[in-house]
């Protein structure tokens, strides 16, 4: 079995998905913070939400093409 190095951005991504995947986190509520208080994490917010969608989209390319 291949170990990842864990990189910054790897932590960030764990980091990431371990506070959104927290029932009790109101996501209505973060949203609503990003975009009114702080324009420029929510457009980099989008820009990882855009890059998870592409790359979800190429998996499921390649399943579907196998």
């Amino acid at each position: 079995m291949r170990h990842i190095k864990p990189t910054k951005e790897l932590r960030v991504a764990k980091t990431m998905s371990d506070l959104v995947n927290d029932l009790t986190l109101d996501l209505e509520q973060v949203g609503i913070y990003l975009a009114t208080n702080n324009g420029i994490s929510y457009r980099r917010i989008q820009m990882i939400a855009e890059s998870a969608k592409h790359e979800r989209e190429e998996a499921w390319r390649e399943i579907s093409i196998d």
